[in-house]
């Protein structure tokens, strides 16, 4: 079995990171052969999204938006306080959120309220290391959003450990 040393992980992941973004009116092929093959497709009428998300523990998602005629038309890093805001509480549901920010790195429940949590791990601000959940009702609505800091970077000794 290989062992990975932090050194060549972070090598690895930084190589991941530097893929050649695509233009826009790039073909779904071009994209592709560019990104590789999306991690989620989001289909809406004859428009798709491809996702290219990096977690569970990565802190980007990118959403390559195709238009009817297969061409890109933007190409974004939807992990962000800004995209975060534009999903409505009471009013999104899970297909919309997906479509928004992708796939979550984690998921989990709150008993007392029979909440789904979907956690996002994200650069708040291009910062700071944090986790947005976004909380869904039994019918798949948001009814919560909330951040806090990322405990997968804190230090131990912070939490007692």
């Amino acid at each position: 079995m290989i062992k990975l040393t932090p050194l060549i992980a972070a090598l690895l992941l930084t190589a991941c990171a530097m893929r050649t973004p695509p233009n826009p009116g790039d073909t779904q092929d071009v994209v592709q052969a560019k990104l590789g093959m999306p991690t989620a497709v989001y289909a809406d009428g004859a428009s798709r999204t491809l996702e290219y998300a990096t977690g569970p523990m990565g802190q980007f998602t990118w959403m390559a938006h195709l238009g009817p005629d297969g061409r890109l038309l933007s190409y974004e890093q939807v992990l962000t306080s800004e995209k975060f805001a534009t999903i409505k509480i009471d009013r999104a549901t899970k297909d919309q959120v997906l479509r928004t920010i992708g796939r979550p790195a984690e998921r989990s429940q709150v008993a007392m309220k029979n909440y789904e949590v979907w956690s996002y791990r994200y650069k708040e601000a291009g910062v700071w290391n944090s986790l947005m959940h976004v909380h869904f009702d039994g019918q798949g609505v948001v009814r919560q959003m909330m951040n806090a800091p990322d405990p997968m970077y804190e230090p131990r000794d912070r939490f007692g450990f």
